[in-house]
């Protein structure tokens, strides 16, 4: 009996070709299937042109940002504040006194006091031109916040005015103004700040202004704001009474300040501050108790709490959305170029207008070679 061993016949084609007649998503030669046209290039270099400044654009809206406003309820009752004052009075420092009652009838002593200075009420011309500069300044601000607010919020700047000035020149004649400025820590409710006329005494229920000597022909409540502010300066913090001024001739002048304070914190990028900002109304009137305008002559800035809070944050969009929403914006232009890159040939093809377009080029390119040799 005799054995016959055959050899198996190994197969001639490869593990990696039998792998590669597997594929379900054969390749072809790019340069079977594209077809090159002007038209095509000129769609080509206008996108690619948008999307580079498309690209610019985005990275620069990217870093910058955006200012978002909410409003909560202020919960910090027992929050103290400081109220900062710089202002100029028409009458000298013995004859008016400033200080400080609110609601909860505390001695106006623990809230500290403000200094006086004797001073002119005329002002020098450094003077003249400092207080004009802040008015202006503060004015234009006051005007154009909605068009500045948020180049505000985000700088690092207080608008904070510098101090008032010295004389170069002493006027000869005695002071008849006084300055009064320096700050106070005020309690989180309503109050009245004042100045009017006669020192301040103190009493178990409050305190009386007793003005000795003096005869109401002798007031003068007209007076120079340089400023005014609630908490700590910080920036797009904006004071309305910055640069205010009032002249009046008679008296017995009565001018009111009504303030609403409201509690701000601010979170940018550069600062995070709890601060206040406020708004005002001003009344001026004139004492008359026959015409049944009743009240003492002087200066009041009658000021009460909002009870929302303003929280200020600087934001910016997520690194992902930027990527995705660039992504598909350049995506969206590639679509939009080929369909009209497309639409276009077809246009060309259909009213023979390739063979025009040519014989127009060619002498320009025969131009150019012409030139070259």
């Amino acid at each position: 009996m005799s054995v016959q061993l055959r050899s198996r016949k190994k197969s001639s084609i490869p593990a990696v070709e039998v792998v590669k007649q597997l594929d379900s998503f054969p390749k072809i030669n790019k340069d079977d299937f594209i077809e090159r046209s002007s038209i095509g290039g000129v769609a080509s270099i206008i996108a690619y042109t948008i999307i580079i400044l498309i690209i610019i654009f985005e990275i620069r809206y990217y870093y910058g940002s955006d200012v978002a406003f909410q409003f909560v309820p202020d919960t910090d009752f027992n929050a103290k504040l400081k109220v900062n004052l710089d202002i100029t009075v028409a009458m000298p420092c013995h004859s008016i006194g400033a200080d400080i009652l609110d609601s909860t009838n505390q001695n106006f002593m623990v809230f500290g006091t403000l200094e006086e200075e004797d001073t002119w009420f005329e002002m020098s011309e450094e003077q003249k031109a400092h207080f004009e500069d802040i008015r202006y300044f503060n004015s234009y601000l006051t005007e154009e916040f909605h068009a500045v607010n948020e180049l505000l919020w985000k700088s690092a700047h207080s608008f904070q005015p510098s101090a008032v000035p010295k004389r170069s020149t002493i006027p000869n004649q005695a002071p008849d103004a006084c300055r009064v400025f320096g700050s106070l820590e005020l309690n989180k409710v309503a109050g009245n700040l004042h100045i009017t006329a006669g020192k301040s005494l103190n009493l178990p229920d409050g305190h009386i202004h007793l003005p000795v000597f003096m005869f109401q022909s002798a007031y003068n409540f007209s007076h120079r704001i340089h400023h005014l502010s609630f908490g700590d300066s910080t920036a797009g913090i904006i004071h309305p009474l910055d640069g205010d001024e009032k002249i009046t001739e008679n008296p017995v002048t009565l001018y009111q300040y009504f303030i609403e304070i409201v509690p701000t914190d601010v979170e940018t990028f550069l600062s995070q501050a709890k601060t206040y900002q406020y708004s005002v109304k001003e009344n001026m009137r004139v004492i008359d108790h026959d015409n049944n305008s009743h009240g003492m002559p002087g200066i009041y800035f009658k000021y009460d709490f909002s009870a929302m809070k303003v929280i200020v944050t600087q934001t910016r969009e997520p690194l992902f959305q930027f990527f995705v929403r660039l992504s598909s914006t350049v995506a969206g232009i590639f679509v939009i170029a080929g369909i009209l890159s497309n639409v276009a040939q077809m246009i060309i093809k259909k009213f023979n207008l390739e063979q025009i377009i040519e014989q127009k080029l060619d002498p320009i390119s025969e131009r150019s070679d012409d030139m070259l040799i």
